[in-house]
């Protein structure tokens, strides 16, 4: 990191990535404020669809890390108002408290794969066409025109695409890593919807490594090209699965399905842009990332029974 220690507000602090990074931006000496929607935020307990939460904050930090939002593409099928409401309209009060902040805040926006939709070949390139298939990609390509837009008023923006994070037993319980890796852990049954779908499965540490090299490119006061983490390597679900009950030494039901209509099938990226603009690349392998959360299952799961 840069010699500059900075006040950083994060958004969706106590998320899967938001709790990693907190703890990273905390060893890299700067401090970091947490605004969420749970009830138990450390900080502040804020709703990025009120624009007060964020004008209260914003002018205290240098810098605002934007990891709120609705996550999961199923929640976007499911209520498509509310998924535009809270990511695009949640991003635009972002920007907002923003420039009217007379220290003007650079934003650093967490973005998805899913910005992409299902491409025409792999790995695909930072630099590819957004092509969204469902409402959540396009909630998250609404809100990456209005960060770029808004360069031309001097203000700073990054926009980084994560890919299929995992490696906490705390997150989704029903996103697909955690849910096979407990399934794994407990003896459980794993469904598996679209056995031969491939996704890039990026380790929160990683991730996390990431975010930290991408805020110290803002703070340096550059702002940063859309720049996707991902380490370069498809892991069908099938594959996936197979990994985990493999780690969990268990004899674990797989019950293969049909994938659902509005998920991609499919996708790898190319890391050379973080590589080459920020020197990051995933460390953790599928199979090392797997076997810890399984084994972090298990723990979870003696310490409730004892």
């Amino acid at each position: 990191m840069g010699e500059k220690f900075m006040r950083i507000l994060i958004t969706g602090s106590e998320g899967l990535i938001g709790r990693r990074l907190r703890a990273a931006l905390a060893q890299g000496g700067h401090i970091a404020l947490g605004c969420d929607i749970k009830a138990d935020a450390p900080d502040e307990k804020g709703d990025i669809r009120r624009l007060s939460c964020l004008e209260k904050v914003a002018p205290e930090v240098d810098g605002i890390i934007h990891l709120a939002g609705v996550s999961r593409v199923i929640d976007g099928e499911r209520d498509p108002e509310e998924c535009m409401r809270t990511n695009a309209g949640g991003t635009k009060n972002v920007i907002k408290a923003a420039m009217a902040s007379p220290n003007r805040p650079w934003i650093l926006f967490s973005s998805s794969r899913e910005v992409y939709g299902d491409p025409s070949s792999l790995p695909v390139p930072d630099t590819a066409a957004l092509k969204p298939v469902n409402i959540y990609g396009e909630s998250k390509a609404e809100c990456e025109r209005m960060l770029l837009d808004v360069r031309r008023e001097g203000l700073r923006t990054g926009i980084v695409r994560l890919s299929n994070v995992y490696g906490d037993v705390k997150d989704h319980a029903d996103r697909v890593v955690p849910a096979f890796c407990r399934a794994a852990a407990t003896g459980g049954r794993i469904r598996v919807e679209g056995a031969q779908n491939t996704f890039d499965f990026t380790h929160v540490d990683d991730t996390a490594r990431g975010l930290m090299a991408l805020i110290d490119q803002l703070g340096q006061r550059e702002n940063t090209p859309p720049t996707h983490l991902v380490t370069g390597r498809g892991v069908t679900l099938e594959e996936l699965a197979k990994l985990a009950v493999q780690c969990g030494g268990s004899d674990c039901d797989i019950v293969e399905r049909p994938s659902r209509s509005f998920d991609v099938s499919k996708f790898y990226g190319d890391p050379i842009r973080a590589e080459k603009y920020l020197g990051w690349s995933a460390k953790i392998r599928i199979e090392d990332g797997v076997k810890r959360l399984v084994a972090d299952f298990k723990a979870a799961s003696e310490r409730m029974v004892a």
